[in-house]
């Protein structure tokens, strides 16, 4: 009998150190590891670009938070809000009662972060400023919310957009392009942020790419004077309007002369999440109209 008792207790010690050491461990875009005892179950995204990943990775039902102006997919919209992406709204945050919060990493406010680590909340770090770091995250993701079928879909799904762009514009001549974020302050993205990298995709050529600061100021003259051959203006408000008005007055630009003043949809293109495929497939589509315009 006794022997028979051993026997029981050595497999239930045996199956809950299995337990414990199917942690699960992932290393977030900041280069720090996240360890989980078990998947997420409920999740705050403290980003727009999060809150896609999160829905596309297969986290729909763990999601209990996000801050504002995640709005895609529709459900996104119904979510609880726990403040902006600069301002966190910590007693919310705590009432949502999170076992993981995904920040953005170069978003947040560093200081926020660190007092949500220091609750002991596990934090993952997001900020794919490439595209094949899209897909990274999505695996990630889905490895830490227990999800990790619908998340590799995703991500196969979404990779074999890009290396579709990749085979068919690899080798197009090279187009130099500005990027407007915003008009007043006019504002563009360096080559840190994954937009460059989209236009990298498709043969163009930041022409502001250089500069230190991700999301810098420039002024028109420097425009000007850097003479785009397309000028693509990333609209949250109206996809459809042209863009590019302010430009239309500077006659002698190469961009404005050839008709070169296109408009995207700035989600597309500023969040870095599952749909900058599409906006990699209009952006390269642009590029290649311009292209298509050049003195023969």
């Amino acid at each position: 009998m006794r022997f028979l008792l051993a026997a029981v207790l050595a497999v239930v010690f045996a199956t809950g150190s299995g337990k414990a050491s199917a942690a699960i461990s992932v290393v977030d875009d900041a280069g720090r590891t996240v360890t989980l005892a078990r998947p997420a179950q409920r999740v705050i995204s403290l980003a727009p670009h999060v809150t896609e990943l999160l829905f596309a990775a297969g986290g729909a039902a763990r999601l209990v938070g996000a801050v504002n102006y995640s709005d895609y997919p529709a459900a996104a919209a119904r979510l609880p809000q726990v403040g902006s992406y600069n301002k966190i709204d910590f007693e919310r945050v705590l009432a949502l009662k999170p076992d993981l919060i995904v920040v953005w990493h170069s978003g947040n406010p560093v200081r926020q972060v660190e007092q949500l680590a220091r609750l002991g909340i596990p934090v993952y770090h997001s900020e794919p400023n490439r595209l094949e770091q899209v897909g990274a995250n999505l695996l990630r993701l889905g490895q830490l919310l227990g999800t990790e079928p619908a998340a590799r879909q995703a991500a196969q799904d979404y990779q074999r957009r890009i290396a579709a762009l990749r085979a068919r514009y690899a080798g197009r001549p090279p187009v130099t392009v500005f990027y407007q974020v915003w008009d007043r302050p006019l504002y563009t993205l360096n080559d840190d942020h994954i937009a460059s990298d989209m236009m990298r995709l498709c043969g163009g050529r930041n022409l502001f790419g250089a500069l230190t600061t991700i999301a810098p100021e420039v002024g028109v003259e420097a425009v000007i004077e850097a003479d785009p051959e397309v000028i693509l203006v990333g609209k949250r408000d109206d996809p459809k309007d042209p863009g590019g008005r302010m430009w239309q007055a500077y006659k002698g630009m190469t961009a404005v002369k050839r008709n070169n003043l296109f408009a995207i949809d700035g989600d597309l293109t500023n969040r870095a999440g599952p749909r900058t495929a599409e906006g990699a497939e209009q952006l390269c589509a642009m590029l290649e109209q311009a292209r298509g315009r050049r003195p023969r």
